[in-house]
């Protein structure tokens, strides 16, 4: 069995390694912050709040689909299904996400959502809280990490093209928000778990960071541990 879990605040390259890992591993890849995304954008579209958007959460479906290198996210949501792949990723859900991940409820939906996926499969899942809450039992466990000004970068390149009236300082702030949202709720917060490896991928390419978490799985294979 193999499962890894890699933890890490927004704009320190989680998803973007975490694609290209599973690639080379063989592993499904389980982006549990567009899942998050998914709650927050289905919350804004069709306004609902409460008890009405756990209730439509516990009932729907998040599935995950490969179309060569790219994932889509899928939402199958009372009879019908919603490709909401570039829909996540719009400030505005941005901007919402972390509020509908701090509710207590909504994250018990999803870790079990998330759960019921790593039970069955070899799996690399990303998020905040997957190595202590997911799967803390996750045969290699990574924390990746960067300076709060190279994460804001990554973050405003990413979201420049598409948003081009967006500021980097409308960026950033969105960060610090969600940094500090994420490490002080109360339910299954960002932390690094105790036997995780952290990377600091402050001026790293992604090939660094990837050759870095390859070698510490090929260390805990070579140490006798449970990986297939």
């Amino acid at each position: 069995m193999l499962r890894i879990a890699i933890d890490g605040p927004g704009g320190s390259g989680k998803s973007t390694i975490s694609k290209i890992l599973a690639k080379k591993l063989g592993l499904v890849y389980i982006d549990t912050g567009a899942m998050y995304r998914a709650c927050a954008y289905v919350s804004l579209k069709f306004d609902l709040q409460g008890d009405a958007l756990k209730e439509i959460i516990r009932d729907m479906e998040i599935d995950f689909l490969h179309n060569d290198d790219t994932q889509r996210v899928i939402l199958l949501l009372q009879g019908s299904e919603y490709d909401v792949t570039e829909a996540v990723r719009t400030p505005e859900v941005s901007a919402k996400v972390s509020e509908v991940a701090a509710d207590k409820r909504i994250r018990e939906i999803l870790t079990k959502k998330q759960k019921k996926l790593a039970s069955r499969k070899n799996v690399l899942m990303d998020g905040r809280d997957i190595g202590t809450v997911v799967i803390p039992d996750a045969e290699v466990k990574i924390f990746l990490n960067a300076s709060e000004e190279e994460r804001a970068h990554r973050r405003y390149t990413e979201l420049k093209e598409k948003y081009p009236d967006i500021s980097f300082n409308e960026v950033k702030d969105d960060l610090k928000r969600r940094d500090e949202t994420d490490t002080k709720r109360k339910t299954a917060p960002l932390l690094k778990a105790e036997d995780a490896v952290e990377i600091d991928t402050t001026g790293l390419i992604v090939e660094e960071v990837v050759q870095e978490i390859m070698q510490t799985v090929k260390e805990k294979r070579a140490a006798g541990e449970n990986i297939q």
